[in-house]
């Protein structure tokens, strides 16, 4: 597991585009950053160069990079391949927050490397940045029970009850976020996880 030599540079939160999406359960890893966004009293707004919405801020006098794709969840590698090939910033110092069927709602879970999990939007950063050593916010959501309900399941918003929890969790992750900035990953995770 890597440790102090990591710190992450670039928080990707994925989802999709336009305003009928934003409040779906798929873009829960916007909310993620959209809530560091305001945290930091920073304005992500559209870059074209990075087919995507695009800030940044200073943490201990180290440059910290926001991104929201502006693509469909299944093309967000081209997203985070144009910062982090821009910036120069390697697979391991990248952040990429998403929804998560397999974890329960109001749970949350951060993670190295690993499979994609079925989950398109972390498939194609795979094939885009050539490898899947990059670590994952995974933002539970929990399962609808059936497969055939997942696409409307995952398109349609959470219950308010859900949200909340949903918030909560996005606000534990906030709390280990100086612990990430700052490459003490394993600190974050076991304190995160502890919390969950």
């Amino acid at each position: 597991m890597p440790g102090l030599s990591h710190p992450i540079r670039l928080i990707a939160g994925l989802g999709n585009p336009g305003e009928q999406y934003i409040r779906t359960r798929h873009n829960a890893g916007v909310w993620f950053v959209d809530k560091i966004a305001h945290h930091e009293q920073v304005v992500l707004r559209h870059e074209n160069k990075f087919k995507g919405f695009y800030g940044n801020f200073l943490h201990s006098n180290e440059r910290v990079h926001l991104l929201v794709p502006g693509t469909f969840m299944n093309h967000s590698g081209q997203a985070v391949r144009s910062v982090s090939d821009f910036y120069h910033i390697q697979p391991e110092n990248i952040l990429i927050a998403h929804d998560d069927l397999d974890i329960s709602v109001g749970d949350i879970r951060l993670k190295f490397a690993g499979g994609h999990g079925g989950h398109n939007g972390i498939k194609d950063i795979v094939s885009h940045l050539h490898t899947s050593d990059f670590y994952r916010l995974r933002v539970g959501i929990a399962h609808p029970g059936e497969r055939h309900k997942v696409l409307d399941y995952v398109l349609s918003p959470p219950s308010r009850e859900d949200k909340n929890q949903i918030d909560q969790s996005i606000d534990q992750a906030i709390n280990v976020l100086d612990y990430l900035l700052n490459g003490e990953n394993e600190k974050a995770i076991q304190m995160l996880h502890t919390q969950a």
